[in-house]
């Protein structure tokens, strides 16, 4: 066993130091495409709440690795296809899937 403080310490950081990119893979994204979504649906959000088109509030928005995930309700196809069009102009944006629902 180890004995001197120096060596626990050593062992601890070699251990975190280790498992750090095993946790990161686990999760699917590495911390900048955390970030980058994280920024990503931020703009979205933002561009759909500044949209007099658009009802933003009930519009949920996820990303993963740059897919845009629409959620919530609209009043009309219309508003669907503009929340869509708003979400594909946003700089980092490699797709858009909706599961809008049409609620009149």
């Amino acid at each position: 066993m180890l004995k001197t403080k120096g060596s626990y310490a050593t062992v601890i950081l070699l251990t975190l130091t280790l498992m750090g990119p095993v946790v990161l893979a686990g999760c699917g994204k590495t911390v900048g495409e955390t970030i980058d979504d994280s920024t990503v649906t931020t703009r979205v959000k933002t561009a759909l709440l500044n949209d007099p088109d658009v009802g933003g509030l009930r519009i949920d928005v996820d990303t993963f690795k740059g897919i845009v995930t629409l959620s919530g309700a609209v009043k009309s196809v219309e508003e669907r296809d503009k929340a869509i069009a708003v979400a594909r102009k946003i700089g980092g944006v490699k797709d858009v899937k909706s599961t809008l629902q049409i609620n009149p």
